[in-house]
């Protein structure tokens, strides 16, 4: 992977100037040593630095702040900084009340930081240090001093940072911080390896369907290397996992954190969440505060960690008191929206209107394929033929979801096939509902209405209004011809081209649908089974006609004539409904 730097060498000094350039209100960076210093930093009391290798940002620059660090030492990419380097960092924020050092467990900088402290002290410069060992895969409970220190940084750092600023001795703080250390547990997993600036390799290699179970930040090798897992069965294990290293029980509280290691999305990391909370629920355990980011990072390395942060009432205290860095706040206009001892009411508000909702895709039983109520190919469409169809060709779409999706990706996002399978569950789920419905605009109305309100994105008002625009105002019929179909299908391309503004050669669904709909026009005194094998038809063929043109809307806007050459994932999935109408009523 290509790295946007100048010199390998100079990655370390070239950002630290910019990050300290872009953030010189709050920070200055040390003039002789990679070095952050806090301008926000107050007199009289205990000091505290942290640091580590570079290459974990925002970790550990970026937790220099208020409440929080008051410089932190930083080494080269995934390196220890020096003894000189921590020394020197030490020296500009000591104010005569000690120095505390927190960091992560690795041989490297319980080394250098050692040796830094040694030179402190020589100064007479009092100092102590807290390592942070939270990973709970590496090492077992009996060999808690050989553990590593991951995402666990945070809390301690927060802990630590807030004790300082409360004024206590260094003794006192050690004992917060050694306390908040110790009520820190963390398990990670990597799906896509780092690769170092100026290194042509990746730092580990890992197949595509693979993944490493407690993997370490800087790509030390987890536990496990076993085969690709959805995200509920990856958080299952890491719960139980950190439940089993712990004291928790009922009633205890609990900060959560799920931190991404480079190049995991905010979405991944709720989605792995949302399955922690329920486990959490379920155990009765509580949860006082939660955050989603990356926070602790590795480079571009795929993948998450999740950590518990167990919480008395002296923790929390600290964890409430404000902190403020670029990268990460809490207390004052940050605090939860809940004040203590209200947890139990606002969660059940939160909660309401989004627990009790069906999930189309869970717990519902596989559809099986539609039945006809009638055999042979059909002339008209009943309203229970209707809305057979539609579940058809719901159940059609999810199942080309992956087509749709390496479709989109070529040219776009990648997003179609999930919003349309999404859209269409929905769909399923309105349909479902409507067993004994006689008006067959009805159905068509339904199924529209929940793709609209649920797919989200320019997709969901396009193919919400293929079926919704068509239906919306006609006079209720319990069964439709070919010519009342073929009017549908007209009205709905208007009102969609009224709404996007598309044309044919503008590379959308427009350029399948306007095809069909003129083909449907012509062919309707046919009979319905002739008119949709015409629509397919031409349908189909505005899909090749899309390879031919350059993307007016959308995301594949952007790519001018590297767009060409390409089919549009929308045009595809008109050609697919048509295609599974033209199936249905064939039979």
């Amino acid at each position: 992977m290509r790295k946007i730097i100048n010199d390998a060498d100079n990655v370390v000094s070239e950002m630290m100037e910019g990050f300290t350039g872009a953030y010189s209100r709050y920070f200055r960076k040390h003039p002789e040593v990679n070095a952050i210093l806090s301008r926000q930093k107050r007199e009289d009391k205990v000091a505290l630095v942290i640091g580590g290798g570079s290459g974990h940002e925002p970790m550990f620059g970026g937790f220099v702040g208020k409440g929080l660090a008051d410089a932190a030492a930083c080494g080269n990419i995934f390196a220890s900084p020096d003894p000189n380097t921590i020394y020197e960092a030490a020296k500009a924020v000591d104010s005569g009340k000690g120095v505390l050092f927190v960091y992560g467990c690795y041989a490297g900088d319980n080394l250098n930081f050692d040796m830094g402290e040694e030179f402190l002290r020589d100064d007479g410069i009092r100092t102590a240090h807290v390592r942070v060992r939270d990973d709970v895969a590496s090492a077992p409970k009996e060999r808690m001093e050989d553990r590593r220190g991951i995402a666990g940084d945070v809390f301690v750092v927060k802990i630590a940072g807030a004790a300082c600023d409360a004024g206590l001795s260094l003794e006192e703080v050690v004992r917060v911080t050694e306390k908040a250390r110790d009520h820190t547990r963390t398990v990670g997993v990597a799906t896509a390896p780092a690769q170092l600036p100026g290194v042509d390799k990746p730092i580990f290699e890992l197949g595509e369907d693979e993944i490493e179970y407690g993997m370490g930040l800087h790509g030390e090798r987890g536990v496990l290397r076993t085969a690709w897992q959805p995200a509920d069965v990856l958080a299952e294990k890491m719960y139980a996992q950190i439940k089993d290293d712990t004291d928790l029980r009922e009633g205890d509280e609990v900060c959560v954190l799920v931190n991404g290691l480079g190049s995991t999305t905010i979405t991944e990391l709720a989605i792995v969440y949302r399955k922690i909370k329920k486990l959490l629920d379920q155990d009765g355990i509580r949860v006082y505060d939660a955050d989603l980011n990356n926070y602790c990072t590795s480079q571009e390395m795929g993948g998450f960690s999740v950590t518990f942060f167990q919480l008395d009432e002296e923790l929390k205290g600290y964890y409430d008191s404000p902190c403020w860095c670029p990268y990460y706040a809490k207390g004052e206009l940050t605090e939860r929206a809940c004040a203590a001892g209200e947890e139990d009411r606002c969660t059940e508000e939160a909660g309401q209107g989004d627990e009790t909702r069906k999930d189309p895709g869970k717990d519902a039983p596989a559809a099986a394929e539609p039945e006809r109520e009638r055999k042979g190919a059909l002339e008209e469409l009943s309203a229970e033929d209707a809305r057979r169809m539609l579940v058809y060709i719901a159940d059609k779409i999810i199942e080309k979801k992956p087509y749709l999706t390496e479709i989109d990706s070529a040219i776009g996002d990648g997003d179609h096939g999930i919003g349309m399978a999404g859209g269409m569950k929905k769909a399923k789920e309105a349909l479902e509902n409507m067993t004994g419905e006689k008006n067959v605009y009805a159905v068509f109305e339904a199924a529209g209405k929940a793709m609209l309100m649920s797919m989200g994105g320019a997709s969901g008002v396009i193919f919400g209004s293929l079926y919704l625009a068509g239906a919306k105002g006609m006079e209720p019929k319990p069964v439709i011809t070919a010519e009342d179909l073929a009017r549908m299908e007209e009205k709905s391309l208007r009102a969609i081209q009224e709404r996007g503004k598309a044309e044919v050669g503008d590379k959308t669904m427009v350029d399948a649908l306007s095809p069909a709909a003129d083909a449907m026009k012509a062919s309707c005194g046919q009979g319905l089974l002739p008119m949709l094998k015409a629509a397919e038809a031409a349908a189909a063929q505005g899909v090749e006609d899309t390879k031919k043109y350059v993307a007016k809307f959308g995301r594949a806007k952007s790519l001018m004539e590297r767009a060409v050459g390409y089919q549009d994932a929308g045009a595809t999935s008109v050609w697919l409904i048509l295609q599974g109408m033209r199936e249905y009523v064939e039979g």
